[in-house]
């Protein structure tokens, strides 16, 4: 009984893990690409998604973008900013369902969005970097995601 009760909380644990492949901004295990769209801000000129990962990307001067990014909240993994260009406005966060079944009574758990959107404030070139991790766990363990972009504003 014992074994079954650890088998249990071993395969529960799993279950809550998210993405840890190696590959940057990967979208966590059962995510179905197309579930439901990121929130997208009002105003959003350029829209950044994990397949844009190590890409350099060119935002107008004034213009705002915005970061969507599939995380695991639920089970405490969160997207944070881990290094932003001084060009950049502070990120407003915005975040939704990923599956319609989320918005039904009674469900719980499963993947989210977590939308981050900056503005360009002025010209520069910079790495825009996002990690996924949960907030209570030491900063000297490594983060369970990453994800990172160059930002051009021109």
């Amino acid at each position: 009984m014992r074994s079954m009760i650890v088998f249990a909380m071993v395969a529960l644990a799993g279950a809550c893990a998210p993405n840890t492949s190696g590959q940057e901004g990967g979208l966590p295990p059962g995510f179905r690409q197309g579930s439901l769209p990121a929130p997208t801000p009002a105003g959003v000129a350029v829209q950044i998604t994990a397949a844009d990962a190590g890409k350099t990307i060119a935002v107008p001067v004034g213009a705002s973008f915005a970061v969507q990014l599939v995380g695991v909240p639920t089970a405490g993994y969160i997207w944070a900013v881990a290094q932003k260009p001084s060009f950049l406005s502070d990120p407003r966060e915005y975040g939704g369902n990923t599956t319609a079944a989320q918005s039904q009574p009674g469900f719980t758990g499963g993947n989210h969005w977590e939308v981050f959107a900056f503005d360009a404030r002025s010209p520069g070139e910079g790495k825009l970097k996002l990690e996924q991790r949960r907030p209570w766990e030491p900063t000297t363990e490594p983060a369970s995601n990453t994800f990172s972009v160059t930002i051009k504003a021109q």
